[in-house]
């Protein structure tokens, strides 16, 4: 199984963050009376009384900053799931460092290096690290929040610079294997005009050599004719 094949299974199966559990907002099958009764009581599960709402509201929407409500259609029926607001307890804490190390190990995450496995682990142990500090104190959680996004800012600049050196990488290795080629048939031909050039030189000295004997033998036989005459 690839890289990229353990991450989507990871996602699909792991998730550190601690959720409620699922509330129905929705019921395509019920009456606009019954859907607004569902919703009302939603709305009721979800807040408090008026006099913690405004600080209620406050911690609530630092934790949808930390992951947005999950929302899904099953049957008819539109449930929604909000991160927990419950404050973790010690057991918590060491089951989440347990599962971690766990998850680690099970998806054979690289103890060093780059590490999508290893990426996607602790960027649900952060949230729910972040989930957690946010129900202690918001603006402490609202600013780990600010750093993880900026984090992730800097990861996603440097891995689009990367991509595109890798691209730029590529296109080069095909220009260089291009330019390989080009040369191995420059070279060849080459070769094939120096054999030729050597051919024309040997035929050349050869017509040559042939050209001076019989000059030689010519000059030869008009001096005996010469002598024959005299």
């Amino acid at each position: 199984m690839s890289v990229d094949e353990n991450v989507l299974l990871l996602q699909s199966k792991v998730n550190l963050v601690q959720y409620e559990k699922p509330i129905l907002i929705a019921n395509n099958n019920q009456t606009k009376q019954e859907k607004s009764s569902v919703k009302n009581y939603a709305h009721s599960m979800e807040s408090g009384d008026d006099g913690e709402e405004c600080e209620r509201q406050s911690c609530d929407d630092v934790l949808n900053s930390i992951l947005p409500p999950r929302e899904w259609e099953k049957d008819g029926k539109t449930f929604r799931q909000c991160i927990s607001n419950k404050p973790a307890t010690e057991l918590n804490v060491k089951k989440l460092s347990e599962k971690f190390d766990t998850y680690l190990r099970q998806y054979n995450a690289k103890e060093v290096g780059i590490c999508p496995i290893k990426q996607e682990l602790y960027g649900q142990c952060f949230d729910e690290v972040i989930r957690q500090v946010t129900l202690n104190c918001t603006e402490r959680g609202h600013m780990l929040i600010q750093i993880r996004n900026e984090i992730q800012m800097t990861i996603d600049a440097y891995k689009e610079l990367y991509e595109s050196r890798e691209h730029k990488k590529s296109d080069l290795s095909i220009k260089a294997k291009k330019l390989i080629t080009e040369n191995e048939n420059l070279e060849i031909e080459l070769a094939e005009i120096n054999l030729m050039t050597e051919k024309l030189e040997r035929d050349a000295a050869e017509q040559r050599d042939a050209a001076i004997k019989r000059q030689a033998e010519e000059i030869a036989s008009l001096r005996k004719s010469n002598q024959l005459i005299k």
